[in-house]
Parts: C-alpha cells; structure tokens; sequence
C-alpha cells in the first residue's frame, strides 16, 4: 500500500462525504470500490463481506438486491427484544403465536415463559412460534414489532429492506401510499443491509455481550412456568469450522434457499458476510463453503492502516500574515501561528494492498484583521477512493487584532518619545 499527498488550491473543494454516523462515532455507512484479489467464486446468488468496524463492505455479489433471507431475520428480532425488554419479564403465549408453523417450540396458547429463555428457543433452534411470542410481548403486536424492526433497520442505515414478520417467513403486506395509492411490500432485505445489522448486533449495540451469550451457547435447557421442560442445541456449526467465528444465523425457507449471516474476529480485523440463495435442498454444505471463502479473502487481502500514518501535524503549516494586524511596530507583518484540531471519523480501516489514502489540504494564504484564537482558517481530509474518511480542521492559534487609533498612538509614543 502507498500514500499520496497534494494541496487543494481550489476554494470550496469537495465536500467531505462522510456518510451516516451510526452508533459509537465509528460505525459508519461507507461504500467504495475495493481493489483487491481476485475476488472469490461464491455459490451464493447474493453476498457481501463487510469491514464490521467501518460498515464499508470490501467484497459484494449483487449485494443491494432485494431477496427473501428467512431466519437471518431472527438477528434483528433478538436484538431489538433484548435492548427493548428484560430477558426476566413473562410471556404469556397467545394461540396466533403457538399456531406457527415447523420448525417451533410447541408451546400451548396461554403458557408462560421468561423472554430470556425464549431468546435461547429463537436463536439455537431458530423456533417460529418463539418468535411470534417474543414479537408480540415487546412489540404489542406483530404489527408493533414490525415497527420496531424496520425503524431499527433504517437507523443501522439499511436502504433496501422491509420486515414483517420476526421469524422470517415469507410475507406480504399492503401499504397506503402518500397519494392513496396501494404499495404492496414484500418481507426481505439485501446482502449489505443484512450484513450491516450483524456488525451492529455483534459489536455496537448495548446488548451486544447478552447477543454473543446467546447465540454462542452450544446447548440450553428451560421449563415454562407451568413446568414443561425442554431444550436447545446450536445449530450454527460454522462456530467450529474456523478460527475466529463469532456468531452467526442460518435460514431457509423454499423462496429464499439456504441464508446464512455470521461474524468473525481475527489478527485484529472484524468481519461480518451475509449469503442469500446460497442453495437449495441438496446443497446444504453450500453456505459453509460460501463463508469460509469469504472470510479467508478478508484475512488474506485487507490489513488495518490507520490515519495517524499519514497524519499532517502543525509543522506542515507556516504561520499566516494577517493584513492590517497589530504588532509590536509600525511596518511591520502581523502573523499568526496555526494549528490541526481532529475531526470526526475514523481513525483506521481496512485496506488492500493496491488502495492508498489520500490527504489533501487547503488553508488560507493571508488573512484579514480582526483574526479570532480558535478560527477556522483550513482543512485537511483523509481519503480512499474518493470517500472522506475524517476532515480535521487548520485553526488559528491566538487573536490578532485590528489596527486602530489607539495602536497607531501607542506605536508613536514608542517611536518619538521612548
């Protein structure tokens, strides 16, 4: 990898584009081409490996189209339970929930259970009717919980997904329009988004540690409060397949194929993929293959850089005149020392070995009397492929003030009289 840098002399050069601040000032919305390796042969007919830390996704097969992702949905579910309701608080069942289809818990209209013990029945069995109690529970409603997903979902800035039901069978749902026109949705989303609302859910949310508990547990047991017992085991396999797997989802239904969602953390570098259509019966292997592939790529072609590498510091610039400043003397140059205050972004990502940084800079040649401590007189901005990464800003160090009369009087004093 190399660096390049260059002044901007143009006023108002381009803005900083520095997209959807998430969740922690880091997590940020960032796509841009990757020049890396061949990229890998994937089964998946959709598929996107992400940079969890930036949110910039390095590797996508049709990656924004829109597909059915059956159980991955269940990521979202969780999550959005957990920071929204106590995993102690009882659910009772209501008999829309213990009507769900296979795969399920067979839970009994009006039975209780702890939402916490559900989540277990959601995640490592990936249970229907669970999700259709939780759903309500948190929610109020099916329609209430919906809410609350696809709200989350444009918070985490997903762009092309729609959820209706917090299990992930397939649904449809008519919508009235601004201009009273029906819309009919489809439940769904895309690659990127799914990708994105594992990173959250793995690495940024407040109930990240209870979400990796969870969905890492090999096997869990529970009774309802009326004292059924029952018991869970973890389907998620690709947990043992490679160094570093953090967590993940499967699903399946006979529209979306085979699905899987997980996260991995690595020689300090997270990843989160996501595969849609990865198969269909008969090609169950298909998505375990498809992520040992993708997460291999992200190990083998990305290393961390951070922008302190190629950080300008205040030396860079040499103090700026300021016309019509004061001074100790008539005649002469009033200047004023500059300095670099960070702005917001990232401090690092990751790169491949043929993508560089950029650092342009702009600051003002000369300035005007009265100048202010503090005052923004520049900029420098960090960038990769034509995506700012962090703009700091050139201010000045001290106040100049203005020539004026009593300056000009003072000066004569000293001049004449001293």
């Amino acid at each position: 990898m190399y660096f390049l840098m260059k002044k901007e002399r143009e006023k108002g050069g381009v803005p900083c584009l520095l997209l959807t601040a998430v969740i922690l000032l880091q997590f940020l919305y960032i796509k841009m081409d990757v020049k890396g390796a061949e990229p890998p042969s994937l089964y998946a007919t959709a598929a996107v490996l992400m940079d969890a830390d930036t949110g910039r996704v390095l590797y996508e097969k049709n990656g924004d189209v829109f597909m059915s992702n059956a159980s991955t949905t269940k990521i979202l579910t969780c999550i959005v339970a957990l920071e929204n309701a106590s995993p102690e608080e009882i659910v009772e069942v209501s008999a829309y929930a213990a009507g769900m289809p296979k795969v399920k818990l067979f839970m009994n209209q009006g039975e209780h259970f702890k939402l916490g013990d559900l989540l277990y029945s959601l995640m490592l069995e990936s249970h229907n009717d669970s999700a259709v109690a939780i759903a309500e529970h948190v929610g109020g409603s099916m329609e209430g919980f919906a809410a609350m997903m696809n709200e989350k979902a444009a918070w985490l800035g997903c762009r092309n997904s729609w959820f209706i039901t917090p299990n992930g069978l397939d649904a449809t749902q008519t919508l009235q329009g601004a201009d009273g026109e029906s819309i009919l949705r489809e439940h769904g989303t895309c690659a990127e988004d799914l990708a994105r609302i594992m990173a959250y859910c793995a690495f940024y949310s407040p109930a990240k540690e209870e979400f990796l508990k969870i969905t890492r547990t090999e096997s869990y047991s529970f009774a309802s409060e009326e004292g059924r017992s029952f018991s869970c085991v973890n389907h998620n396999a690709f947990l043992h397949m490679m160094e570093g797997a953090l967590t993940g989802k499967t699903g399946f239904t006979n529209k979306a194929g085979y699905c899987y969602v997980g996260a991995l953390e690595r020689d300090g570098k997270r990843f989160t993929i996501a595969l849609l259509a990865c198969g269909w019966p008969g090609n169950k292997t298909w998505k375990w293959a498809d992520s040992k592939e993708l997460f291999t790529y992200g190990l083998e072609n990305f290393v961390y850089h951070t922008i302190d590498e190629v950080a300008m510091n205040g030396n860079v610039f040499s103090p700026i005149p300021v016309e019509n400043g004061q001074t100790d003397r008539i005649g002469g140059t009033a200047y004023t020392e500059v300095e670099i205050k960070q702005g917001s972004g990232l401090h690092g990502l990751l790169l491949s070995e043929n993508e560089k940084i950029e650092v342009s800079w702009e600051a003002e040649e000369s300035l005007q009397a009265p100048v202010l401590q503090g005052e923004t007189v520049g900029y420098i901005r960090y960038m990769t492929g034509g995506v700012c990464l962090r703009e700091d800003l050139v201010v000045t160090r001290s106040l100049v003030e203005k020539i004026d009369f009593f300056w000009c009087f003072k000066r004569v004093l000293e001049k004449f009289i001293l």
